[in-house]
């Protein structure tokens, strides 16, 4: 007989919040992984700035099962809407 899951209960601290991002850099040392979130604003054909609003920290297991969520995440929008394809000039994401 297997054990039964823990119930999970999901809460909201009295700081949460939710933002948009167009823009993620990621560090990574031996200890953790850390993302930073921001939106990228350009104003002119050769300037862009990045206003970065939220840095996150991550175990080396929970960026990997990040990872593996995402991964599922995505094939499931695929699926359902068509191949995301990444375009040079819209890629903003910045990888570190």
């Amino acid at each position: 007989m297997q054990p039964q899951p823990p119930k999970i209960e999901l809460t909201q601290t009295s700081d949460y919040r939710e933002n948009y991002a167009n823009s993620v850099q990621v560090r990574a040392n031996l200890w953790d992984f850390f993302l930073m979130f921001g939106t990228i604003s350009q104003t002119a054909p050769d300037s862009v700035t990045i206003h970065n609003f939220q840095g996150i920290y991550l175990s080396p297991q929970q960026a990997k099962a990040l990872t593996n969520v995402l991964q599922q995440h995505i094939q499931q929008y695929e699926s359902t809407f068509g191949e995301i394809r990444l375009e040079p000039q819209a890629s903003a994401t910045v990888i570190q």
